[in-house]
C-alpha cells in the first residue's frame, strides 16, 4: 500500500507516479472520498465512545443506554467504511520513482550497458531446442502428453548443469569476501552480509499472496486452487516476503537477506502463440531468487548490490548480456524502480541471435511492507521496512549456455566456472 499520509498530502505527485504505470489518477481521488467517509464515521464513534465515559461517570444510565444503541450503529458504519476504504486503497499501485522513465510500454525500456564479447562461430548457430533435443536433454514432446502445452521434462546433464548453477550461486551469496569484492567493484558501500538459503512453500494464503501486490494487476497470472483457497507462486519471492509478516524486526539483524529456491507457476494467460516451443516460457519452472529486508535509507544502495551480484554470476559465466532501465509503463504494480538482464541468444532468429530476459532486480519500497504490515525498530520507534528482490538464476540461463557455448559438432561446451561441479568439460 502507498502511504495513507502521502496520499493526502500529495496527492498530484501520486497521480503523476501512477499514471507512469498506465494506472488511473482517479484511483486516488476514489481512495481519497472513502478515506474521508471513514475518518469521518471514526471520529462520530470516538465522539459517542468519549460521551459513554461521562455517562458513566455521572452515572446516567438512561444516557449510557441510548449511547450504547448508538455506538453499536457506528461500529457497523465505520466496518463498512473501513472495508470500502481499503478496497480503494489496495487498487492504487506503488509510484515509481521520480526518475524511472516514463514510456509507453516494453519499447521504451533503456538500454544502459551491453557487457561481454558475443560469440563467434565457423557455422550457423543452432536454436537451444534443436541443440537439447537431439542430445536427449529437454523432451517437450512427452511432457506434453503427461501435462499439456507450455511443459518439459529436463533431463541428464542438463538437470546436473542446473544444479552446479545453484552450487555456484550459494558460494557466491555465502561468501562474505565474494560479497565485498562485488560492492566494492561496483562502487557501492553495502553490507557484505551473506543470504540466508531457504527452501519456501510454493502454496500459499490469500492473504500471503495479495500482501505482496500482485493480484490488482496480473492475477490472471496467478494458479490458485479453488477448494483450499490457495495460490501457487510465480516466484519464491511470493512466499519469502510474507515469511515476517505482522513482525517488527531488530535493526541489528539488518540487512536481512535470503536466497530462495523453488518450482515456480505461471498461467502464462497473455502469452498465447509466442515462444511456444522449448522451455523459454513455460508453466512450472524452477528459479533462485534473491530477497532483502532493509533500512529506507539504505534501499537504493541494495538494489543496485542485487543487481551487481546478477552481472557478476552472468560475467562469471560468459554469456554476454545486456542491462534495461525498465520504464513505468513497464512496471508491476509494487516495484518502484526495476532493472532486467538480457543475456545474448545466438541461436534466435534462425541464427541473427537476439536478447531475451533472465533477470530482473526490483525496489518496492515499503509497498509490499505495508500490505504484510513489517516494521523494524528504528531509533525513532517501529518503522515499516524496504523489501527488494531479484532474480539469481531461472532456467533460462540453461538456454543461454547451450546457445553462446554451442560447438559444430551439435556438444555443449560447459563455462569454466561450473566444469568442477559436473566433473567434465563437455556436454554430448
Amino acid at each position: 500500500m502507498v502511504d495513507a499520509k502521502l496520499l493526502r498530502e500529495n496527492p498530484e505527485k501520486i497521480k503523476e507516479g501512477i499514471a507512469k504505470k498506465k494506472a488511473d489518477p482517479a484511483l486516488v481521488d476514489d481512495f481519497l472520498r472513502a478515506d474521508e467517509e471513514w475518518r469521518k464515521a471514526t471520529a462520530e464513534l470516538e465522539a459517542i465512545r468519549v460521551a459513554q465515559k461521562k455517562a458513566s461517570a455521572e452515572r446516567n444510565i438512561e444516557e449510557g443506554k441510548r449511547l450504547k444503541g448508538e455506538e453499536k450503529i457506528l461500529e457497523e458504519k465505520v466496518g463498512v467504511a473501513e472495508v470500502a476504504r481499503n478496497s480503494s486503497w489496495i487498487k492504487i499501485p506503488n509510484p515509481p520513482f521520480d526518475w524511472v522513465i516514463k514510456g509507453d510500454s516494453d519499447a521504451d525500456n533503456k538500454v544502459l550497458r551491453e557487457v561481454g564479447e558475443k560469440p563467434k562461430f565457423d557455422f550457423k548457430p543452432k536454436d537451444y531446442v534443436e541443440i537439447a533435443e537431439s542430445l536427449g536433454l529437454i523432451d517437450t514432446e512427452r511432457a506434453a502428453k503427461v501435462s499439456g502445452s507450455r511443459f518439459a521434462y529436463l533431463k541428464g546433464d542438463l538437470v546436473r548443469l542446473e544444479f552446479a548453477l545453484g552450487q555456484f550461486l550459494f558460494e557466491t551469496v555465502s561468501s562474505s569476501e565474494t560479497l565485498a569484492k562485488i560492492a566494492k567493484d561496483a562502487g557501492l558501500e553495502v553490507s557484505d552480509k551473506t543470504f540466508i538459503p531457504v527452501l519456501p512453500p510454493v502454496l500459499i494464503k490469500k492473504e500471503a499472496m495479495a500482501g505482496m501486490g500482485y493480484m490488482e494487476r496480473g492475477g490472471d497470472e496467478i494458479y490458485r486452487l479453488e477448494k483450499d483457497d490457495m495460490y501457487l507462486v510465480g516466484t519464491s519471492e511470493q512466499s519469502i516476503g510474507p515469511m515476517h509478516s505482522g513482525e517488527i524486526l531488530d535493526a541489528k539483524e539488518l540487512p536481512l537477506r535470503y536466497v530462495g529456491f523453488s518450482t515456480c507457476f505461471r498461467r502464462e494467460a497473455g502469452s498465447y502463440g509466442k515462444d511456444t516451443k522449448g522451455i523459454l516460457r513455460v508453466h512450472q519452472f524452477n528459479k533462485f531468487e534473491m530477497f532483502s529486508f532493509i533500512e529506507p535509507e539504505k534501499s537504493e544502495a541494495e538494489h543496485k548490490f542485487l543487481l551487481a551480484i546478477e552481472e557478476y554470476l552472468m560475467k562469471e559465466l560468459g554469456i554476454p548480456y545486456h542491462v534495461l532501465d525498465i520504464c513505468g509503463a513497464d512496471l508491476g504494480d509494487p516495484a518502484a524502480a526495476k532493472w532486467d538482464i538480457e543475456a545474448w541468444l545466438p541461436g534466435q532468429k534462425g541464427g541473427e541471435g537476439e536478447y531475451r530476459e533472465t533477470h530482473s532486480t526490483s525496489n518496492t519500497t515499503d509497498f509490499q511492507a505495508r500490505r504484510l504490515n513489517i516494521k523494524y525498530k528504528s531509533a525513532d520507534g517501529a518503522k515499516f521496512i524496504h523489501m527488494l528482490n531479484g532474480t539469481a538464476f531461472s532456467e533460462r540461463p540453461l538456454i543461454a549456455i547451450i546457445e553462446n557455448f554451442q560447438t559444430a559438432e551439435g556438444k555443449i561446451k560447459i563455462p569454466k566456472i561450473l566444469q568442477k561441479y559436473l566433473g567434465k568439460e563437455e556436454v554430448g
